[in-house]
């Protein structure tokens, strides 16, 4: 089982139920993560020692022994195939190693982070636009200190808080985007 080669997972994106299959687990999504950060193929041996270290919120030095077979055991049994049978790794079960195939960029929308007290960037839009909006009818109505500002200043005051935003977004989607960003677990 050392390489995918299917023709339809060269061609065809997984489906939803693939990928929230697929992402459904906490280790494949930190096997990913770890990937994610490896141009070359990895040992199985640092994947499972990884992986276990952030499941347990401990350093690799502090990692013991149950804890990493734990994890090198189900990532092989398990997570490993089915993730190799989606296309999103290469998984060489006789070599030990894996790396992450071009596949892997069907989950990358589903892997964006939005944090527990964020606010998701549609929100951000929707009341930016909302903000917009309401300035703007402000200064039609002559309402202070809208109406004492020239039309271009508003228009540019505007677009520059979109513009703030759209470069914000942009930078955090590249840093949390798969293979990107810190090393830790998502």
């Amino acid at each position: 089982m050392s390489s995918h080669s299917s023709p339809d997972t060269e061609t065809e994106h997984l489906s939803k139920d693939t990928v929230f299959s697929l992402l459904s687990n906490q280790r494949r999504r930190y096997t990913l993560q770890y990937l994610g950060h490896h141009s070359n193929a990895v040992s199985l041996r640092d994947l499972a020692a990884q992986v276990a270290a952030w499941e347990n919120d401990v350093a690799l030095d502090d990692l013991e022994y149950k804890q990493r077979k734990r994890v090198s055991t189900a990532l092989h049994q398990t997570h490993l195939p089915k993730l190799h049978e989606a296309g999103v790794v290469d998984y060489d079960r006789d070599a030990g190693t894996v790396t992450l195939a071009d596949r892997a960029a069907d989950l990358d929308a589903y892997l964006e982070l939005v944090g527990e007290h964020d606010v998701p960037w549609c929100a951000l839009y929707l009341g930016l636009s909302t903000v917009a909006a309401v300035c703007i009818a402000a200064a039609s109505a002559g309402l202070t200190p809208f109406a004492s500002l020239p039309s271009l200043s508003l228009a540019g005051g505007l677009i520059a808080a979109f513009l703030v935003a759209a470069g914000v977004n942009a930078r955090l989607a590249r840093r949390h985007h798969l293979g990107r960003g810190d090393d830790g677990p998502a």
